[in-house]
């Protein structure tokens, strides 16, 4: 991908960033000496007015984003409550959220669930909560949007071409990605996604989240959360992520690899104006370690 359709995106992945990666030394299979980037992994531990939540393990971007969307999906920040200030740690590794009002950490902090997500997410409280009465808006998707997504994010440069071993998440609007967040955990790319949008004040009606890891419940359950009505991976599903996703009215796509995809909950809501046959295979170079296997 040129250098102009990199800077398209509002947020693109830094894969130059020395801070997100090391050279490692090792052998290879011949016993020969190789060098490899490799990605970091460091703690972050995020406060809510003074009280402990969680400590993430991430690549280290984007701190106040991860804490912030991650307080949002896990409906720890109610509607209208006013974030005073974030204030990140570099030396602590500690990101503290504040805000205007009394939050409900406490009584979540009593239930948590543990999730199928890399990197072992966590989820308090119910995980249904907020979903009963959610209907996500009835948004058309475009095939064409999707053949072209798929082309562009694969070919952006990212710490999964430089290094592997990380999951990417990217926000897109129609035919273009707009931001891309990457990390060890697919949901933590997806909870930086929701900070960015909080602190912007992006709405996700007309959105569609793409994501290279697994369309798992927790995955649907965020998505839903942001209000996006399109979740879309180039791996497969679970049968409870499929359940809520008709649930709620959330379109959801997956196994998207070169001209194949299958959707399981809203393909009412295509519109096919793609001839799948003319549409170009992945290219080798840039195509996913896996991706003949759902990861």
């Amino acid at each position: 991908m040129s250098g102009d359709a990199v800077d398209q995106y509002l947020i693109a992945p830094s894969p130059t960033d020395a801070r997100l990666t090391r050279s490692v030394s090792g052998v290879d299979e011949t016993g020969a000496a190789r060098e490899t980037a490799v990605v970091e992994e460091r703690p972050l531990t995020i406060f809510l007015n003074g009280q402990e939540i969680v400590t993430a393990m991430t690549i280290g971007d984007y701190p106040e984003y991860l804490a912030l969307g991650f307080l949002k999906n896990q409906s720890m920040l109610g509607e209208g409550e006013t974030v005073t200030s974030i204030d990140y740690d570099d030396d602590l590794e500690t990101v503290v959220v504040r805000t205007d009002g009394e939050t409900t950490y406490e009584e979540k902090l009593k239930k948590k669930t543990r999730t199928s997500g890399c990197a072992v997410g966590t989820v308090f409280g119910d995980m249904m909560e907020g979903l009963q009465d959610l209907a996500l808006p009835p948004a058309e998707v475009r095939t064409s949007w999707l053949y072209a997504l798929a082309s562009k994010i694969n070919q952006t440069p990212s710490l999964y071409l430089e290094a592997g071993a990380i999951h990417g998440t990217i926000l897109c609007y129609q035919d273009k990605p707009l931001v891309y967040m990457e990390d060890v955990g697919r949901h933590n790319a997806v909870d930086k996604i929701a900070g960015w949008m909080l602190s912007e004040g992006v709405q996700g009606a007309d959105k569609i989240l793409y994501t290279t890891g697994r369309l798992t419940s927790e995955m649907v359950i965020k998505c839903a959360h942001m209000g996006i009505p399109v979740l879309a991976s180039r791996s497969g599903f679970t049968a409870w992520g499929v359940n809520i996703a008709r649930e709620v009215g959330l379109t959801l796509i997956g196994r998207m690899r070169g001209q194949r995809f299958i959707c399981l909950s809203g393909e009412e809501r295509l519109i096919r104006d793609a001839d799948p046959a003319h549409v170009s295979g992945e290219d080798r170079k840039h195509r996913r370690k896996g991706a003949d296997a759902d990861t």
